[in-house]
């Protein structure tokens, strides 16, 4: 029943099951939360200076900016869920 960690890019790591949506940063509204989350000091930036590829967004409020594709972090969201066996039963 532990928490799942999820690699998101240069050695940092999110808790699964804290992330709400994984999005592409493209759209107007995505970039309206960024700016907000900005604003409300909730903007949590891992891009390292490179070209932000994926937002997430936190059941706590935090928008995390990272250069990792968002398909890829939905696939390591996914195996960590899938390593957990009881996950399902919890729900």
């Amino acid at each position: 029943m532990g928490i799942k960690l999820v690699s998101i890019g240069f050695g940092n790591i999110v808790a699964a099951n804290r992330l709400v949506a994984i999005v592409s940063p493209e759209s107007a509204p995505i970039r309206r939360i960024i700016r907000e989350g900005r604003e409300r000091g909730m903007l949590i930036d891992v891009t390292f200076g490179r070209r932000t590829r994926a937002v997430m967004i936190a059941d706590s409020g935090h928008v995390i900016l990272t250069s990792v594709q968002p398909e890829t972090v939905a696939q390591r969201v996914r195996l960590a869920q899938a390593q957990d066996p009881e996950a399902d039963e919890r729900s």
